[in-house]
């Protein structure tokens, strides 16, 4: 009996000692996965384990590490999983202890900087990706990429301090570079500064900003359009700007059109408005100011007398036309006229002398003197003429273009 309780408490401690494993109690996976009945050693030929059903998965040279490397005890749920754990941290915790942020289980190569710098909040572009990590991650590693900031004042702090073209501490620039400086861009240039305050505009618009700013301190320059155009004003002649007492504010005139042209001069429709031909003229002020712009006549004779005594067809001094030109002719041209013969003088227009005549020397045979007319050039006289018929009862007849107009002053019979 006793022999018998003997090998029952023998076959219990048999038990319970295989069924404690060297590996943990977390391990639960068939001894022979790994191992073989001839010898607990671990032959790589028979060895099919399967790494992924844990939480840390063999992937690149993980594949080929020694498990001991990893395990340094045999109760394998020991192992940490964080990279620091295995491998030395050479960027001394600059850039934290999560590995594969940067790199792969393939290699430590890093080819993903860009998208790391993007999704840091920084992307490098423009003349930011030419640089090298040590140019603007500078420590006393170069393995170390302490944070810098994404503000641009962060690296260019000297840069700012030392620019006088202009001067952006004493002119109070931002010093947030991207306001003026395009981050695409490989250099300092810039045509974006919000120059609101003072529009640069089609003359305006140049790329120099020491044509107007002579001195490094961009903040002391006056707005005011004579501030740069003082000579400009003063050697104006046409019409000449001092001399006649032009206002110095140029914008009361002028856009800001290369040239200067074209101009306005808008109290001008006060002393003389500017319509048809005279608009067409307007920014060439000689024609009509040739002898300067005090005193300039504003009656259409004071520009046009030589025009008045000219005209040939018909003469208008020796007929006594009004060198008032606007009571026949429009501001447009000369061409067509208006000239109410038939309600100041004689109908030719209307009545029975409508159509009967095609050039004004067909009555008024002088050209010199238009208020001399004939009405017997056309109505001839003869034996046989139907005009002395008519008359033969008229006591008084005379066979005269005067007399004629005398009794027919409408030309009706």
């Amino acid at each position: 009996m006793n022999r018998l309780s003997l090998l029952i408490i023998l076959f219990i401690g048999i038990l319970q000692l295989h069924s404690q494993s060297p590996h943990g109690a977390e391990l639960q996976v068939d001894c022979a996965s790994c191992h073989s009945p001839e010898s607990w050693a671990i032959s790589m030929d028979t060895f099919h384990f399967n790494h992924d059903v844990t939480d840390f998965a063999l992937e690149g040279t993980h594949l080929i590490v020694d498990c001991r490397s990893c395990h340094q005890s045999l109760i394998f749920e020991q192992a940490p999983s964080q990279c620091a754990s295995c491998h030395s941290d050479i960027h001394a915790t600059s850039v934290g202890n999560d590995c594969t942020r940067c790199h792969s289980t393939d290699n430590w190569i890093v080819d993903i900087i860009p998208t790391i710098h993007e999704e840091n909040g920084f992307p490098l572009v423009g003349s930011h990706g030419t640089l090298s990590c040590v140019e603007c991650h500078t420590s006393e590693t170069n393995l170390r990429f302490d944070r810098i900031g994404n503000e641009c004042i962060n690296c260019h702090a000297e840069s700012f301090n030392l620019t006088s073209q202009p001067n952006h501490i004493s002119v109070g620039f931002s010093n947030n570079c991207i306001e003026c400086h395009d981050p695409l861009s490989i250099g300092w240039e810039t045509d974006i500064v919000n120059h609101d305050f003072f529009p640069l505009t089609l003359g305006h618009d140049i790329q120099d900003c020491t044509q107007c700013h002579l001195t490094s301190n961009y903040s002391n320059i006056s707005p005011e359009c004579i501030s740069c155009h003082q000579a400009d004003f003063q050697e104006a002649t046409l019409p000449p700007h001092e001399s006649n007492n032009f206002p110095t504010l140029c914008t009361d005139c002028h856009t800001t059109m290369p040239g200067w042209t074209p101009a306005s001069f808008e109290i001008h429709e006060q002393i003389y408005p500017l319509n048809g031909a005279h608009a067409i003229i307007e920014n060439n002020c000689v024609q009509c100011h040739a002898d300067g712009y005090a005193n300039t006549p504003n009656t259409c004779v004071g520009c046009h007398l030589t025009e008045y005594n000219a005209t040939m067809n018909p003469d208008h001094n020796s007929a006594g036309f009004p060198n008032d030109c606007a009571q026949c002719h429009s501001e447009s041209a000369w061409m067509p006229a208006s000239f109410d013969h038939d309600g100041t003088y004689f109908p030719i227009y209307s009545g029975k002398h409508q159509a009967e005549w095609n050039n004004c020397t067909d009555c008024h045979l002088n050209t010199a003197s238009f208020s001399s007319f004939s009405c017997v050039n056309c109505h001839e006289h003869n034996n046989q003429s139907e005009v002395d018929k008519d008359h033969d009862d008229v006591s008084g007849y005379q066979y005269q273009s005067n007399a004629c107009f005398a009794c027919h002053p409408n030309g009706e019979e």
